[in-house]
């Protein structure tokens, strides 16, 4: 598995741990926690390192969770400095990983979240109610042990204890594993039954999310790729999809800045998701038991998309040019207004009373009003489906993601447009008006619909 891949799974487990504002919240919390505890009251600077890269993992930036990256914006390096000759960011980290060690073997009973640095990355994980499964195992064990005599025995170092005290409850693990291990095998087994039952008798959760995991056709995920809008930020050049397909990143350097062309090069480094796509990959792949394939849209080729198979593709085509492949097929098309330097929706067949673009009065990370879409069409040519969910900005993606997701508000809003929810449905194009604040869409509405040529 790629590393980029990793990265993105990742960040989906992270997205789904704080799904909501008070998973945050709570989080932050413990993370002081943490960082007030005796483990981190020695080093101010592994405080600061600690607090740094969850706070980037937290907001989806993995570019500045590489070692150069860190040593500039965290230990004010140059840009150019040798991370072979200083080794600041390894040596912090090491410490980092030894003081997360110590503060859990002290507070491990106590604690909701846990944070690891896995050696080798500077992406922490973020567990969540470790404790509870340890009590339940305890719990567990205490019920089913039997109790022995309570006769002192002295112990190695010479303090005393119970012989029930003695006996290693590690004893126990075994035809506890084994019991939890027969439960699960029943629960397992129950819901599969019942899932069989509910689709013999003609029982379809959501007629579209059948289309794209059918069984014979694999489903595969692409995330967006934040650094080539970063890019055409930098350079003034826009993306076509023959020039990202054939990683001309840069369509002509010779009309390039230099030392802008230094600065993308160490852009280009990185091949981050971004935090929206990893919350919406887990959304997604909640969806159904079906096997759900995630793949960074820098790893993906033309062939793949030239096969049969169902396709889901997060963001606009500024930050995910594949999704130009389809621009074709669809009505409502996200665009860079060059002249407002930001994007906005087109409506090239508007219907009586549309209007023939829609412009956001919010850019990211703003307050205000955006746009999304959520697009529904046949893989041209070829058996299988696609699902793209785009954003004028980061937060329409997150919107579109939350509605196809809403198994309820789906199936409402496709009623709404009079789209036909029995099997096969047609290709369609929902246009969503969300309400943001400060980086979060707040509210969302279907604003048009329209139904496509087949």
């Amino acid at each position: 598995m790629s590393s980029s891949v990793q990265i993105a799974e990742r960040f989906a487990e992270i997205a789904k741990i704080l799904e909501t504002d008070e998973d945050l919240q709570a989080f932050r919390r413990h993370l002081e926690e943490v960082l007030r505890g005796e483990a981190f009251k020695g080093s101010n600077r592994s405080g600061q390192f600690l607090r740094h890269v969850v706070e980037q993992s937290i907001a989806g930036h993995t570019d500045a969770l590489k070692e150069r990256m860190i040593g500039i914006e965290l230990f004010g390096r140059p840009p150019s400095y040798d991370t072979g000759e200083d080794a600041i960011v390894r040596v912090t980290a090491s410490d980092v990983r030894k003081r997360l060690l110590q503060h859990y073997g002290a507070y491990r009973n106590v604690s909701e979240f846990r944070i690891n640095l896995p050696l080798g990355s500077y992406i922490p994980e973020i567990l969540r109610d470790p404790v509870q499964v340890t009590a339940m195992l305890e719990h567990t064990i205490e019920e089913f042990a039997v109790p022995a005599p309570l006769v002192n025995t002295m112990v190695a170092d010479g303090e005393t204890r119970s012989r029930g005290d003695s006996m290693p409850w590690q004893r126990l693990m075994l035809p506890v594993l084994i019991l939890l291990l027969c439960l699960n095998i029943g629960l397992w087994s129950y819901f599969m039954l019942w899932g069989a039952k509910r689709e013999s008798s003609g029982y379809r959760k959501d007629a579209m999310w059948s289309m794209l995991f059918q069984s014979s056709l694999p489903t595969q995920l692409i995330t967006s790729d934040p650094n080539i809008a970063e890019i055409q930020g930098l350079t003034g050049q826009l993306l076509g999809l023959s020039d990202y397909a054939n990683r001309r990143f840069i369509p002509d350097p010779t009309k390039v800045d230099p030392r802008i062309l230094q600065l993308s090069d160490q852009v280009l480094r990185g091949d981050k998701a971004a935090a929206v796509d990893a919350r919406v990959a887990a959304w997604v792949a909640q969806t159904s038991r079906n096997p759900l394939k995630v793949t960074a849209a820098r790893e993906l080729r033309l062939s793949d998309l030239l096969a049969d198979g169902n396709f889901i593709l997060l963001g606009s085509a500024r930050s995910n040019p594949w999704t130009l492949f389809y621009n074709d097929l669809l009505d409502f098309r996200i665009v860079l207004d060059s002249s407002a330097h930001q994007e906005v929706v087109q409506n090239v067949h508007p219907h009586s009373g549309e209007p023939t673009a829609y412009i956001p009065s919010a850019k990211g990370y703003a307050t205000g009003q955006s746009f999304a879409t959520v697009s529904y069409v046949k893989n041209p040519d070829h058996g299988g489906n696609v699902l793209l969910l785009a954003g004028a900005n980061a937060e329409g993606t997150e919107a579109a993601g939350k509605l196809v997701t809403d198994s309820a508000a789906l199936s409402a809003a496709l009623q709404r447009c009079s789209v036909p929810t029995t099997l096969p449905i047609p290709s369609f194009q929902l246009l969503l008006r969300l309400s943001t604040m400060a980086g979060s869409p707040r509210h969302f509405d279907v604003v048009a619909c329209h139904i496509l040529p087949q």
